[in-house]
């Protein structure tokens, strides 16, 4: 019976470990070996025509802001065309859009999702590039340019820019927690990037060749990385761009970033069963490597490795000082991950006391997203979470 255990708690442990820390090393290891040239902005002149495609529902918040920020990228006018689809919106978003001569406005009353939204605009782009940004998000000036420039590579299909949570000198979980793993994910998709491809984009701002865009199926719960996937999936390179930037505020509450989380894990797990090609490494080579390690696994075995582990190490824990000392880590690092939940709501300086509730929050959040997955609950049109 021991070595049964010794057995789970030795490939648990190998699997948790290699998702969260060993495939990123290897990563970085690895591109270190190849080499790519990415153009300076100030070598094209010839900039080509872009549109900028924001959704928005009940933005009326931030969609001024929105759009003036957009209206003021460094980018020829032009070349740059702006769409908002305020589908199914009931506030003032319409109206204010209304006021930007400069911005084609689409809209439906009836709301079925940002998926049919976006779809259904994308026969009116006609430009050879298109670029998708939240309405809840602040674009760097130069964001536009540095996504273009890639473009130079006929390999390159997409264009992933980087997410940045505004942080504060104190902040309570939602904002803490959120903050430093997008700053994890980003080094992530850079290494991503320099070894061969990114592994599904992020909404918040991405970008493809117009003519490889397909339509997801409607109930595609988190389309970005399913269109993202489906473009890699065509041969082509998903490449990142850190100095392309979508700025937003955190989840306002840890329950609005729950909210997220477990729709994200629902859509990832759907967007696993619908993409198995990518899981032929004969087929895919380095790109099925990459979407196992660093998304499948999270999404499916490193969860589950969790418990695992915890359960084989209790059973172990007479077997050695070690598996004590192990035990005893795994306990206080669950128990902290208590203490910030006690304490989520609270503004505290010291962003790491809220890591183990948000790995824990994390990775929880797959078991929920598996349960809506299942009864078939998961919308495309979710509940909206705020933003602080």
């Amino acid at each position: 019976m021991t070595d049964f255990f010794l057995f789970l708690f030795c490939i648990s442990s190998g699997i948790v470990l290699y998702t969260y820390v060993g495939y990123f090393l290897i990563a970085v290891i690895l591109s270190k070996f190849r080499s790519r040239k990415v153009p300076e902005t100030n070598e094209t002149t010839d900039w080509p025509a872009v549109t900028l495609v924001i959704a928005a529902y009940n933005e009326e918040r931030f969609i001024a802001e929105k759009l003036q920020n957009s209206l003021g990228l460094d980018y020829p006018p032009e070349k740059l065309s702006i769409l908002v689809v305020t589908d199914g919106s009931s506030d003032n978003t319409m109206n204010i859009v209304q006021q930007f001569d400069r911005v084609q406005h689409f809209h439906e009353p009836e709301r079925k999702g940002k998926i049919h939204a976006v779809d259904r605009i994308m026969k009116h782009i006609q430009t050879p590039v298109v670029i998708f940004t939240d309405a809840n998000t602040l674009l760097n000036a130069e964001a536009i340019k540095n996504i273009v420039r890639h473009y130079q590579d006929e390999k390159v299909g997409g264009v992933a820019g980087e997410k940045r949570v505004i942080s504060k000198d104190a902040d309570n979980a939602s904002g803490a927690g959120e903050g430093l793993y997008w700053k994890y994910e980003s080094m992530l998709k850079k290494a991503d990037s320099d070894l061969h491809t990114v592994v599904g984009a992020a909404g918040e701002l991405f970008s493809i060749r117009t003519h490889l865009y397909q339509s997801p199926p409607p109930d595609t719960i988190i389309e970005d990385f399913y269109l993202s996937m489906k473009i890699v999936a065509q041969g082509y390179r998903f490449v990142y761009e850190p100095d392309a930037y979508a700025m937003e505020g955190p989840s306002a509450t840890t329950e609005d970033e729950w909210k997220r989380k477990v729709r994200i894990s629902a859509g990832g797990l759907q967007a696993i069963a619908r993409l198995t090609d990518l899981l032929n490494p004969f087929r895919y080579g380095l790109t099925a490597f990459q979407y196992i390690s660093h998304r499948v696994l999270r999404w499916t075995l490193a969860p589950l490795s969790l418990i695992i582990v915890f359960i084989s190490n209790a059973f172990l824990f007479s077997d050695g000082f070690l598996f004590q000392l192990i035990f005893y880590a795994q306990l206080a690092f669950y128990l902290l991950a208590l203490i910030g939940h006690a304490f989520r709501n609270k503004k505290i300086p010291i962003k790491g006391f809220f890591v183990p509730y948000y790995f824990t929050l994390m990775n929880l959040s797959v078991f929920f997203g598996l349960f809506r997955i299942l009864k078939g609950n998961q919308s495309v049109v979710w509940e909206k979470a705020e933003r602080a």
